[in-house]
């Protein structure tokens, strides 16, 4: 970690990686380059291996040897973005940190926008994309995030949430303090301040490979923010469960005042057996939807009781250890 006595803040990047062997390179140029302008701040690297298929922690090796300030932490297996920004935030100790993507679509050159931000005094700074250059299947999954972060979790409307963000010092260390086993990071900082702000911020074409996000991914981050922070499911859950046995007792009211009114008539009437039996197949997934949302709940439960880690570390490379190593 580059550090001067003379010097002002110091800015954390944090970035978890995943087959950006060809990218993380590029990114690290770029905030060098952008640090070299803003010598009243110190900063560190520290760069993530979420157990990347390709040659990644490779790079990362080699970005560690050739840059004093970056440090690397290779994760045991693949605990998924969350888990490895968590990771990346235990170990930063800057005053502000800078969490972005390792493919260069958050261009690193543009930091000091949300740094600036939070220096004036927000909590956290969020970049907000006035042209996204996702695919179509990534904008629909961040549109999805964003409405279920806003009413699973009450993030305000008017607030969008990205990938590349600033906080405070203060603000991370209340987020490490987390340790169930499903880290949701936007819920962490909407649950620790409400001093929010946006920055406008320009998203660039990916220029290598393609997103990591899966649906399987996507839903598994859903299945994150709202049963880590929210009870609302459970509670939308019940209310269902009320409305619908108070149709079944109006209904069955209703077919009793029938009875009485038609009498031995009522065999002339339709039987509605589609009818009866599209109202059974609709309750018995409803009811099944609702015992498996419980599950769900009670499943994470076990699991964080269990403590099952949020990220597991095979090996770390520490600031300023891969020149000592090169040199022996």
């Amino acid at each position: 970690m580059s550090h001067n006595m003379n010097s002002g803040k110091l800015i954390s990047f944090v970035i978890p990686c995943y087959r950006s062997e060809q990218t993380i390179g590029t990114v690290i140029d770029e905030i060098e380059e952008l640090m070299k302008e803003h010598t009243d701040h110190d900063h560190e690297l520290i760069l993530v291996n979420d157990c990347s298929p390709d040659g990644t922690w490779e790079k990362i090796m080699e970005i560690c040897s050739k840059v004093s300030c970056a440090s690397g932490i290779n994760l045991a297996r693949n605990f998924g973005q969350h888990g490895a920004l968590m990771a990346g935030l235990s170990k930063a100790s800057g005053d502000i940190v800078v969490c972005l993507d390792d493919d260069g679509q958050t261009p690193a050159m543009q930091a000091f926008r949300l740094i600036d931000a939070v220096e004036q005094g927000a909590d956290a700074a969020y970049a907000r994309y006035e042209h996204k250059r996702h695919s179509l299947f990534r904008n629909m999954g961040t549109a999805m995030n964003e409405w279920m972060a806003k009413v699973m979790i009450g993030k305000p409307a008017d607030l969008y949430v990205s990938s590349y963000f600033a906080v405070k010092r203060f603000v991370v260390d209340e987020m490490v303090k987390y340790t169930g086993s499903y880290p949701y990071v936007v819920g962490l900082v909407l649950r620790t301040t409400s001093n929010i702000v946006n920055v406008d911020i320009d998203h660039r074409a990916r220029t290598v490979g393609s997103s990591g996000y899966t649906f399987k991914k996507l839903l598994m981050l859903w299945l994150n923010g709202f049963t880590a922070f929210s009870i609302l499911p459970l509670r939308v859950a019940t209310l269902s469960g009320g409305i619908f046995a108070f149709a079944g007792f109006l209904y069955g009211i209703y077919t009793i005042i029938k009875k009485l009114i038609f009498g031995n008539r009522l065999d002339i009437l339709p039987l509605g057996f589609s009818a009866i039996m599209s109202v059974m197949v609709f309750m018995g997934g409803m009811l099944m939807l609702m015992v498996g949302l419980a599950g769900e709940y009670i499943g994470r439960s076990y699991i964080s009781l269990n403590k099952d880690p949020q990220y597991v570390i095979r090996e770390t490379i520490d600031a300023g250890s891969a020149d000592e190593q090169a040199d022996k």
